[in-house]
């Protein structure tokens, strides 16, 4: 693990799950920032963010959804954890909820000022945590996944959402855009929803530029998306 970073552990379903967390300057009750990575895990760039949002002072806690000693060493090991969390859906929901709970309680972290921010895969978990009514002040979706299983429930969303898509992002249809505006509006939610007509896929990720086709990095669109999620968070974690 990087020097900079400290483990930080979870249990869900009989799995140990083992993510790491970037610590602010001072003491006290801090805001907490979840970071939930894509389907192939944390990368370089992921790594900078977390230490970011801790020099900008806020806890941030990188989460793992996978479980302590997964294979994530090649995209194709990789797949099979995302693929099986993908199947079970419920289990995916409950396990970014346990995160939750797991980092309210710890004695540094005001309980009152959590947000979450996922990336691709992790931008799915971060909406299924805002969906479930979990009481997280603010979630941001980086060219997430956005079809669900079980939509939010009307006046049941507290969190203030912004999503961030890519108008060439073959993972995220048109039509999935269109129903989570139409199911956040059905729920009562305070959200923005963001497409970047010309970005594709993880156009955040510099380090998975152009791996794939529809996969490519857009500084542009990270600029604005990261700016805008800074913006939330200063306006939903002040003290």
């Amino acid at each position: 693990m990087d020097e900079r970073f400290e483990p930080v552990i979870c249990e869900h379903g009989g799995v140990g799950l083992e993510g790491f967390c970037a610590r602010p300057k001072g003491s006290g009750a801090h805001a907490a920032v979840l970071m939930v990575p894509g389907a192939t895990g944390p990368g370089p760039s992921f790594a900078a963010a977390v230490q970011t949002l801790a020099d900008a002072g806020y806890l941030a806690i990188a989460i793992d959804m996978y479980g302590r000693g997964a294979d994530i060493s090649t995209p194709q090991t990789a797949g099979r954890y995302f693929a099986d969390l993908m199947a079970r859906p419920d289990v995916l929901r409950e396990r970014i909820v346990t995160w939750f709970q797991t980092v309210r309680a710890l004695p540094d972290v005001d309980a009152n000022r959590v947000a979450a921010i996922g990336y691709c895969f992790g931008g799915k978990c971060v909406l299924e945590l805002a969906r479930s009514g979990a009481p997280v002040r603010a979630v941001s979706s980086f060219h997430g996944l956005l079809a669900t299983h079980a939509p939010a429930r009307p006046g049941a969303v507290p969190a203030r959402i912004a999503v961030w898509t890519g108008g060439r992002d073959p993972y995220v249809p048109r039509g999935d855009f269109d129903a989570l505006r139409a199911e956040l509006d059905a729920a009562g939610a305070d959200y923005a929803a963001t497409e970047f007509a010309r970005a594709c896929h993880a156009f955040t990720d510099p380090d998975h530029d152009g791996i794939a086709e529809g996969i490519a990095y857009d500084p542009t669109a990270h600029r604005i998306a990261w700016s805008g999620t800074l913006a939330l968070l200063e306006v939903t974690l002040a003290a």
